[in-house]
């Protein structure tokens, strides 16, 4: 191509703004997991120099907290999306957390590198406050504040867990390349020699006697166990 047929580059720089920024890093995410991500790709991806980068995002890490709170935007529910107001919860304070942790959890398997951020610092974005908000207010009134928040932090801890758990087994299945189904058959002969020994009476009544459930089946039976302990102490009485 000559000169002459060649297209003029743009008269300014690409506009950029966090926005646009955050967005290109999602996607590399998403695409390729955290370790795609950093202030020289984002901005390849962008097409800008990647010095311009550093005057809205310092570090890797304010990039992450900004990720993270984008997503979590996600997380809340609708009704909060459409109206900035305070809204009624629904339903009662156990339906408000369960839809935040199924929300939480489909949110992550949009994101899988999600999952590699929960449960660390809480970023302080907006849509995280935002969902720092909804969680206490479901159980606002319910008992002391000290109460409530271990409440939450047990609610979160289990189902930060199991999110953990079921994208740990989800990267397994694409690295090796086996389902879980193909891994227990593949693994089959090994664990039927070792549990005829009779060493592991408890394993193997588990193995032979056990249902086998579906990840969200089994997300979802593990979250109603721990709200029912949460709520066995909302309802206890004060000594």
């Amino acid at each position: 191509m000559t000169v002459w047929d060649r297209p003029e580059p743009p008269t300014r720089p690409v506009p950029l703004d966090r926005e646009r920024i955050v967005a290109a890093a999602i996607a590399l995410a998403d695409e390729g997991g955290l370790e795609a991500v950093s202030l020289r790709k984002v901005a390849a991806r962008l097409e800008a120099g990647p010095m311009r980068l550093y005057g809205y995002i310092s570090t890797k890490e304010e990039l992450f907290d900004l990720m993270v709170d984008e997503v979590q935007a996600e997380i809340l529910p609708e009704e909060h999306e459409e109206h900035e107001e305070h809204e009624e919860q629904p339903g009662d304070w156990r339906e408000a957390l369960r839809i935040l942790a199924h929300r939480t959890r489909q949110a992550a398997l949009r994101h899988e590198w999600l999952a590699d951020l929960l449960g660390g610092r809480p970023t302080l974005g907006p849509n995280g406050l935002a969902v720092a908000e909804t969680t206490l207010a479901a159980l606002d009134g319910l008992a002391d504040i000290d109460t409530v928040m271990r409440a939450v932090e047990t609610v979160s801890a289990y189902y930060t867990g199991a999110i953990r758990r079921e994208i740990t087994n989800l990267r397994a299945e694409r690295a090796t390349g086996l389902s879980k189904r193909d891994w227990q058959r593949a693994s089959g002969p090994h664990v039927t020699r070792m549990l005829a020994t009779g060493r592991f009476p408890a394993l193997t009544k588990a193995v032979y006697d056990g249902t086998d459930v579906d990840a969200e089946t089994s997300f979802a039976t593990g979250l109603d166990w721990v709200l029912d302990a949460v709520a066995a102490k909302l309802t206890r009485p004060p000594a």
